[in-house]
């Protein structure tokens, strides 16, 4: 593990994992790269050199006041990607990170990228508008802020449950999983908590996804309560060529973590690495 420094005097840590063909995991919120800690020992076991980061304002990197939009991640991403000289990476996003890596390709190509993966992501966008009715309500995305102002340690218990639709009968989800969420969310800053919620929920990827020229594996659970699939992952297949859309039937937002989906999108991952 260690820190990059960024171009505005950040600093982000990583996690290095492993030798090979280079795997950049990228995290949702509130997370931080402790959430692929399954899929990073997957691909480091598998021949491959995982890679994740805690972004600014999350876990253990910088928590400065400002930077919280999409083109200051974008390129805090790249300033990871350079200073580790990675090349034919495969990026792998979940939920907001999804913005975050369709931020990277629109500012800075893919001429050190092999392959994209989109989990459960929010990508091409997330508002409830005329052309999206099946997004998000501005109003839920307000609420989301005033449950952060309020309590945001009761907040995050609480989001826990539709994170990872523990409220659904049979659900395989454990008491460790809302545990880790509520752990890694206290460790996100107030302010990167606030200013996340303005981006992933205003910020438009149309553009950014038609800049794709990669394999593309997209991946969302159709019971996905956070990022509804109807307003992201259906339409992203439609926008980026030839990108592959595989929905998990019955399965929540957080699919890399539930016992269940974790193994299936453990194999799916590794087949699609592994594949041409």
């Amino acid at each position: 593990m260690g820190f990059v420094t960024t171009r505005d005097g950040n600093e982000i840590f990583y996690k290095d994992w492993g030798s090979g063909p280079p795997v950049v995991f990228i995290h949702g919120w509130p997370l931080n790269a402790d959430a692929w800690e399954d899929q990073m020992k997957l691909v480091a076991d598998n021949g491959y050199r995982g890679i994740a980061h805690d972004r600014r304002g999350h876990g253990r990197s910088s928590q400065p006041f400002d930077g919280y939009d999409f083109d200051t991640f974008a390129d805090d991403l790249n300033d990871l990607v350079n200073e580790l000289d990675l090349r034919d990476a495969t990026l792998v996003a979940h939920s907001m990170s999804g913005g975050e890596l369709a931020r990277y390709i629109g500012r800075h190509g893919t001429g050190r990228v092999r392959k994209v993966v989109l989990l459960s992501a929010i990508t091409p966008s997330m508002l409830q508008t005329e052309d999206n009715p099946d997004g998000v309500p501005q109003q839920a995305l307000e609420d989301i802020k005033n449950g952060l102002m309020h309590e945001r340690s009761q907040f995050w218990k609480d989001a826990s449950e539709g994170f990872f639709s523990a409220n659904r009968p049979g659900n395989k989800v454990t008491q460790g999983n809302r545990d880790a969420f509520w752990f890694m969310g206290m460790h996100e800053s107030l302010q990167a908590g606030v200013k996340c919620v303005d981006a992933f929920g205003f910020t438009d990827f149309h553009e950014d996804l038609r800049k794709f020229d990669v394999p593309t594996l997209i991946v969302h659970g159709d019971d996905d309560q956070i990022v509804p699939i109807n307003a992201t992952a259906r339409k992203a297949a439609e926008i980026v060529p030839d990108a592959v859309l595989k929905v998990y039937e019955g399965s929540s937002h957080g699919i890399a973590m539930v016992p269940g989906d974790k193994e299936r999108f453990n194999a799916d991952l590794l087949d699609f690495l592994n594949g041409g």
